[in-house]
């Protein structure tokens, strides 16, 4: 899998299934954000808005334990710091790290949430061959069809997709933590919510209306994107393409960004290839959907908590 000249790697405590994800950047990758959750937990986002001069940025961490895993982007600098890589000041260089965090305290109570060393760890890991999905890294502790309770749920985890035509590389990463279910194509259920006889819970509640859910408050619950590609794009045009990742959210989570949901999206440009921005836009979309669907199927069960990777 081509992944535009960028390496993921993931840190993962699987005792307290909770961990990180890192996308290590080539260098003049353009980056920007489009955050359309109420309660998002995040660093360096304000940075990656389009009227902002700084253009490029060196990782983008994804993690679980709240905003306690912001410290995983101190790990990530540390590491890209030791490498000489970060943005020029005349002092030294100083490694940009946006950073989006997942709630999954819920599958720990809290304890361990991921730290610096995990964020080092991550980066350490980090490889452009044969990335790991599923219960891994920032996926390690997320679960998704929390709109009927948590006596429903299922496991979700992190995703990747990508493709690639003639020179032109398209592809997301997802860390799949959504209240709603994940659907197929069709819009029939791949994972969410689901009765105790097998049944999804859509079926007795088509609309999926939940008026209160005192055990899902606001913000505990995220879906986290990263698109990138190798196509040369403006910032400006960046930002549009984090815009477009959300059809994809769309298309493949039902419902999607609920009041109860802190959905994020990043999007990267690694400036190799000259392509048009629609193309780029259309296959992202395409790819952020799959993505959110390799999350859930390639998550395993934990515990009583059901996964669709073991069910095959």
């Amino acid at each position: 899998m081509n992944l535009a000249g960028l390496k993921i790697g993931h840190a993962t405590n699987s005792e307290y299934n909770t961990g990180c994800t890192v996308f290590l950047c080539p260098p003049n990758t353009v980056a920007s954000a489009d955050v359309r959750g109420p309660a998002p937990g995040s660093r360096e986002a304000v940075l990656l808005q389009p009227d902002k001069p700084i253009q490029f940025i060196h990782a983008v961490m994804l993690t679980g334990g709240s905003a306690f895993g912001l410290a995983t982007a101190d790990g990530a600098m540390r590491y890209l710091a030791e490498h000489d890589i970060g943005h020029y000041t005349p002092i030294r260089p100083v490694p940009l790290v946006p950073t989006a965090v997942v709630y999954d305290l819920f599958m720990n109570e809290g304890k361990h949430p991921p730290d610096a060393a995990m964020g080092y760890q991550a980066c350490q890991n980090a490889v452009d061959v044969n990335v790991a999905q599923g219960n891994v890294g920032a996926g390690a502790g997320v679960t998704v069809g929390k709109w009927g309770g948590f006596q429903t749920i299922m496991k979700g985890g992190f995703g990747l997709s990508c493709i690639e035509q003639d020179d032109l590389v398209v592809g997301a990463g997802a860390v799949v933590n959504a209240v709603g279910d994940v659907v197929n194509d069709d819009g029939t259920v791949l994972a969410g919510a689901r009765l105790d006889d097998g049944r999804w819970l859509v079926e007795e509640n088509p609309h999926r209306y939940f008026a209160r859910l005192p055990q899902t408050p606001v913000g505990t619950n995220t879906t986290l994107v990263v698109v990138f590609t190798n196509a040369t794009l403006t910032k400006v045009e960046v930002h549009r393409l984090a815009q477009r990742a959300h059809d994809g959210f769309a298309m493949a989570i039902r419902p999607v960004h609920t009041t109860h949901d802190g959905d994020t999206a990043y999007a990267l440009a690694t400036s190799q290839v000259e392509a048009s921005f629609d193309l780029v836009a259309n296959l992202a979309v395409e790819m952020v959907a799959e993505a959110i669907r390799n999350g859930v199927r390639r998550a395993a069960s934990v515990g009583l908590l059901p996964g669709l990777a073991s069910e095959k």
